[in-house]
């Protein structure tokens, strides 16, 4: 019998390039902090993982509560689901694909396109997705560094392009930077040649979009998310819009339900209730310039102009490790980053006005510890 922890246990077979893997660090459930923090699980102030603090439509509430369809498996081939995205997004449903969450169809299209050892370009820092899938898979990312203002260096992505390039990754709005990138950056990605997949998942926040050049280049592909505007995190349900070709493969090689019956009903509500929720967006746009004028009179913190649901800061004096531990023993719950790029910086999700009101309250009494 083969004693535990052995190297000639069961852990010899696991890959090699997966043994150091390190995984994702995900947002905390407020329920995991109770009697850890100064306050109640339902008192938490959660501005951690970009969600909406306004929830989602009440439709969706009420038609999840009336459904008696839990049994039945969903439509594998999303029949119903891409027509309605077609009628939002203004794109075929031909060219429509959805998965549960953004984060699976990434994990899909490297799979499609990435062989091990070919190449994946990154632009850092961005969402932390794109490293995940592209090691977990096998990929090579070559990583091209933002500039001092988290912009994209156009030149360095184009030079960094070789026969081994499959993908280049781009988030705009970015995460966790809420910076955009040019129209025309991107135009001249796409005429590299080279599969560009655009994640738009805080569309809804600018307006903006590259889906009506899907067209003019077959090389362009555009993830979207059900996450942020419309509330239904929770039940995980993102989509792509594609070239044809790519969406019939990504429907071969997708888990047959991968998007449940759940996600399913709520998209269809969701989308009977667009002004409800664009309102709520709209809301959360003005709370976002209140926090950012907040943040900047503190003095010590630096935060950076966004157009998504969040709020980028350098502590300038201080540590962002400690900050963001101060917050959370007093049940405010915010991102901390510590690796090239983004030493030292911490984001802060767009909560309602109370929300602000409590964080900003809150820095002001310990910014002795950290603006000194």
């Amino acid at each position: 019998m083969t004693p535990a922890g052995s190297d000639s246990g069961i852990e010899r077979l696991i890959r090699p390039d997966l043994a150091g893997f390190s995984g994702y660090a995900a947002s905390k459930s407020p329920e995991t902090l109770a009697g850890r923090v100064k306050a109640p699980p339902g008192g938490i102030v959660k501005l951690d993982a970009n969600e909406n603090p306004y929830g989602c439509s009440p439709r969706v509430n009420e038609a999840l509560a009336a459904y008696a369809g839990f049994s039945v498996y969903p439509d594998a081939s999303q029949s119903e689901l891409k027509e309605l995205l077609a009628g939002y997004t203004g794109v075929s449903a031909e060219q429509i694909i959805a998965a549960a969450g953004s984060d699976q169809l990434i994990d899909l299209l490297i799979r499609l396109f990435v062989a091990p050892g070919d190449e994946v370009i990154n632009c850092p820092p961005t969402f932390a997705m794109f490293r995940f899938f592209t090691e977990l898979n096998g990929g090579k990312l070559v990583e091209v560094p933002r500039d001092d203002n988290f912009a994209v260096r156009l030149d360095a992505v184009k030079k960094a392009i070789t026969a081994r390039t499959k993908l280049i990754f781009l988030a705009t709005p970015n995460n966790p930077t809420g910076t955009v990138t040019p129209r025309g950056n991107i135009l001249e990605m796409l005429d590299t040649g080279v599969p560009v997949l655009v994640d738009e998942a805080y569309y809804e926040f600018i307006g903006h979009t590259v889906a009506p050049l899907m067209d003019k280049y077959p090389n362009l592909m555009v993830l979207r998310t059900f996450s942020k505007w419309a509330g239904l995190a929770g039940l995980r349900i993102g989509y792509g819009l594609f070239p044809p070709k790519i969406a019939d493969y990504l429907m071969s090689i997708k888990e047959p339900y991968c998007v449940n019956a759940a996600a399913m009903v709520a998209v269809r509500e969701t989308l009977k209730d667009i002004d409800y929720l664009m309102a709520n967006v709209k809301a959360i746009i003005a709370e976002r310039q209140r926090l950012f004028t907040g943040l900047e009179k503190l003095g010590w913190l630096r935060p950076y102009r966004s157009q998504a649901n969040f709020i980028l800061c350098a502590v300038a004096k201080g540590s962002a490790k400690e900050l963001q531990r101060e917050l959370e023993g007093r049940g405010i719950l915010v991102r901390y980053f510590d690796q090239p790029l983004l030493r030292n910086y911490i984001r802060i999700s767009i909560g309602r006005s109370a929300d602000t009101d409590i964080l900003l309250k809150t820095l002001e009494e310990i910014g002795g510890s950290y603006g000194q």
